[in-house]
């Protein structure tokens, strides 16, 4: 016997059915009384990733409303943001799949399928079922670092949440290593370098990052790999040889001692982790004892600790593998050219409060010290010598009133010598950034520090340390034997990178309590925020520990 599903009444059927399901869910959407579900992303993650529910109706504030995955609702501290037309929330640990719904004043949205990625089946998570990203084309084929090019396929996915692209990437060799064949590795686009511009399931456009060269693109998703394309990096007008890699273990924590408190009280810590960049990379979580609020949160990881009690104790531990290289550049400067559709030389050469390259006296100094040059390389050069000659940076830390004072006075340590190159570069219209870390001795402790980098069109960051440069290193500090020379353009490898640029955070209630930590291992403008009644408490952040170091 046939089907009734068969032949032209069959049709019919499947046609009506359709038309009948989607007039339904448009009467659904008119609604104006209750919340409607127009999208989740993810469709299928883990749980603690966050899900981003999308649609209309969900009320401005949250007060009672709530949402539920599989029937079960997270707890009051997932929720991130809720907005009438979007909510974020931390995905509570679940089974296998369900279904997703907004609750508001007692009326139930349309319901979304989320499924547990944990729960499926290893022929799922591979690329047999075709769910891995597919690349059709490059456009163009070939550009510079810097260069604004488009990916055109499909599977790449509606957002760029744990996705990414990656060019190829290649270290020099150790000489005591055994010659094998392997893989050249991978370097991914930089946020920092606004390396994306559009994200969607078909089409991703982006720039050339800094440390690509010639090979394999290849696009990355929950799914899966793309088949590589080959891609050409052109127009270089130098070098840039990654050697040399260190790997190293850390580990810091965070001690809060709460004196006075009452319910209800939160407690917010951005605690920096170490970055990725060309030179640092493979950036590891090895441990940490409390899960977090928000992970790679602006460069930090977010935690939140709710209803603390008066006289207890908290403490925040993290450890990280991270593997750093040697980085030594060579230019010819008569190939660079300043051309490009790039942000990073409009972004990075405006004046802040930190990097005040719009002061009077910034901007004289840097033009008499650059005099008629206009290669950006040899005005750069200029800059950092006379810093490291005449700028009197000293080794001790100092603790002078703002940038333009050090350059008055001539006086100077790690922290304002970076910042004021910063701000004398960006005076003449060179990029520049400040970057925070760590140095570390050769017995393996740690002290703060700060270099910084400019960027240089189609070829991309180029460091310099003006402290190191002027011969002032730590104790015991492995300095160059001919650090003026060196640490123009290179960088050693005995050291941590915990931010580049300043992360700018927002607070999380205007009504909070910040507090900031000037000269840090990192620069940023936020490091706690104490909500409600916590009345008096203390932290102790550690300094960072060397835990392991293996050199390759």
């Amino acid at each position: 016997m046939k089907s009734s599903m068969e032949g032209p009444v069959g049709l019919k059927r499947i046609r009506y059915g359709f038309f009948f399901s989607w007039f339904c869910l448009c009467l659904y959407a008119c609604k104006e009384d209750r919340p409607f579900i127009l999208s989740i992303e993810p469709r299928i993650g883990l749980s603690g990733e966050i899900l981003t529910i999308e649609g209309s109706g969900f009320g401005t504030e949250q007060h009672e409303s709530y949402i539920t995955i599989a029937g079960i609702p997270p707890t009051g501290s997932s929720y991130l943001s809720w907005q009438d037309d979007r909510v974020t929330v931390k995905i509570p640990a679940l089974g296998g799949f369900g279904l997703v719904y907004v609750h508001r004043d007692g009326k139930k949205s349309n319901p979304l399928l989320f499924s547990n990625r944990a729960a499926m089946p290893d022929l799922v998570q591979n690329q047999v079922l075709g769910l891995a990203p597919q690349i059709s084309s490059i456009k163009p084929e070939s550009g510079s670092i810097g260069a604004l090019i488009s990916i055109q396929g499909s599977g790449f996915g509606a957002s760029r949440e744990k996705r990414g692209v990656f060019f190829t990437w290649n270290a020099e060799p150790s000489p005591t290593a055994p010659e094998v064949t392997q893989e050249p590795e991978v370097v991914e686009v930089f946020e920092m370098e606004f390396g994306y511009e559009l994200w969607s399931d078909r089409e991703i456009r982006l720039r050339v990052p800094d440390g690509a060269v010639s090979g394999n693109i290849l696009v990355r998703t929950p799914w899966g790999s793309s088949k590589p394309v080959f891609f050409t990096v052109t127009d270089r007008p130098g070098t840039k040889t990654f050697k040399e890699k260190h790997s190293y273990t850390l580990a810091y924590t965070v001690d809060i001692q709460v004196q006075e408190a009452a319910a209800p009280n939160t407690l917010y810590l951005w605690i920096p982790h170490p970055v990725s960049s060309a030179s640092q990379r493979n950036v590891t979580l090895l441990s940490r004892n409390r899960e977090p609020f928000a992970e790679h949160y602006q460069g930090t990881t977010l935690f939140q600790l709710t209803d603390l009690a008066a006289n207890t104790r908290v403490r925040l531990s993290l450890s990280y593998l991270v593997d750093v290289y040697t980085l030594e550049t060579t230019l010819k400067t008569q190939a660079i050219r300043q051309t490009g559709d790039s942000p990073i030389p409009t972004v990075y050469t405006l004046p802040s409060g930190l990097i005040p390259s719009d002061n009077p006296e910034v901007v004289a100094a840097a033009n008499a010290i650059i005099g008629k040059e206009r290669n950006p390389y040899e005005k750069a050069r200029k800059l950092y010598e006379w810093l490291i000659h005449e700028g009197g940076i000293q080794g001790t830390p100092l603790h002078t009133t703002g940038i333009p004072d050090a350059l008055v006075q001539k006086q100077g340590d790690a922290y304002s010598g970076a910042l004021l190159f910063c701000a004398l570069a960006r005076a003449v219209a060179i990029p520049a950034i400040p970057v925070a870390g760590v140095l570390i001795n050769r017995a393996r402790t740690s002290s703060p520090h700060y270099w910084a980098e400019f960027w240089i069109a189609g070829f991309g960051w180029i460091p310099v340390d003006p402290c190191l440069g002027a011969g002032m290193a730590p104790e015991d500090f492995p300095l160059h034997e001919e650090p003026a020379a060196y640490y123009f353009g290179n960088l050693d490898n005995q050291r941590i990178t915990f931010s580049r640029g300043q992360e700018v955070l927002s607070q999380m209630d205007p009504r909070g309590r910040i507090t900031v930590r000037n000269r840090d291992y990192a620069l940023q403008n936020l490091w706690e925020e104490a909500i409600g009644g916590i009345e008096s408490y203390s932290s102790l952040w550690s300094d960072i520990t060397i835990t392991g170091m293996y050199i390759q």
